[in-house]
């Protein structure tokens, strides 16, 4: 028992502490020149013949596109108008297009507490664990955590999982992400390989928060590649990469990026939540994909700010602002 607790702890610090990141810390990427464009190659690492590509960036330079740069200033401008209301106090934004890998973001250098985002990489961990154990996904086990762990969580699950209750991997992994079930997660943690977890954070540049960091140690930038292997199918295969994103895009979290995008648009996103006391200031997360009709875009925002209504509202704000220059911006638009 007693190897047990610390197998189920060392998990938990794994997923907790490994989400540091800096793009020059990257390792295992390359650079090359293409029509006098920078390309960076991030690859998974070289494995007997092959060496997968997990993504390409096709500029050093995210706002080489004079359009770019107005489209940017348009989010900004309208996060500035927000701040000067006092409705958020910090706030950073990753845009992606996924088509041709436009990009820009905002306030990248600021630093969040991942909370419920922790929940996606868990996730992929699982499932490409359950690629070598075939009947790892469809095994039932017994929810015999000895805490309510959903009890301290302030965005409740709709329907939560019960204690005692018989459930297979699968459906707690489905409840973990549409849910944000804390008690599907924290029974996962066991489940999960650490070797397995380890590998998603490494395998996509992300480093180890250095021992005794604040708990805000997590930016746009670190989450993003998460969606982009995903999306690209470049980690996992592609009937597990297509699963995750489509439990995704049954998130009942409604209040933030899917707001700002018309109702017909499905959105695979998740999102996280935190404080530290009652009247506290917030932290709400939301990242995914937006399967805009052609131009599928990745967007991610991360606030700070006096409470959650606030900060939804906002997000929702930049989503719709994001959403409405990619359906008219000539920059993305098919000529």
């Amino acid at each position: 028992m007693k190897k047990r607790t610390i197998l189920i702890q060392l998990v938990i610090f794994v997923i907790g502490a490994s989400v540091g990141y800096t793009t020059n810390g990257r390792f295992n990427d390359t650079k090359n020149k293409k029509n006098g464009a920078d390309l960076r190659l991030t690859r998974e690492g070289q494995t007997s013949f092959i060496n997968p590509l997990l993504a390409c960036d096709n500029s050093a330079d995210p706002l080489t596109n004079s359009d770019m740069k107005v489209f940017k200033s348009e989010v900004e401008r309208y996060l500035n108008s927000r701040s000067d209301r006092g409705n958020v106090t910090k706030v950073s934004v990753y845009f992606r297009e996924l088509i041709d890998g436009q990009w820009f973001s905002i306030g990248d250098t600021e630093q969040f507490i991942p909370a419920s985002l922790r929940k996606v990489p868990l996730m992929i961990a699982l499932l490409k664990q359950g690629e070598a154990e075939k009947d790892l996904l469809e095994r039932k086990v017994v929810l015999d955590l000895s805490v309510d762990e959903n009890l301290k969580q302030n965005i409740k699950p709709s329907h939560p999982t019960l204690l005692g209750s018989t459930y297979t991997i699968r459906d707690l992994i489905f409840r973990m992400i549409v849910y944000s079930d804390n008690n599907a997660f924290f029974y996962l943690t066991r489940i999960v390989k650490p070797v397995e977890l380890q590998k998603v954070y490494s395998t996509l540049r992300v480093l180890d928060r250095p021992q005794g960091a604040s708990d805000n140690f997590m930016s746009v930038q670190t989450y993003e590649s998460f969606f982009r292997v995903l999306y690209n199918a470049t980690y996992l295969s592609r009937s597990s990469s297509s699963w995750a994103l489509s439990i995704m895009s049954n998130s009942e979290f409604k209040t933030g990026i899917v707001a700002g995008v018309p109702p017909a648009v499905e959105v695979s996103h998740k999102f996280g939540e935190h404080s530290d006391a009652p009247g506290a200031p917030v932290q709400l997360h939301d990242c995914g994909i937006v399967y805009h009709p052609t131009h599928p875009y990745l967007i991610c925002v991360m606030s700070h700010g006096p409470n959650y209504e606030f900060l939804s509202d906002v997000i929702a704000g930049v989503s719709k602002t994001i959403y409405g220059k990619v359906d008219s911006q000539s920059l993305i638009k098919t000529p």
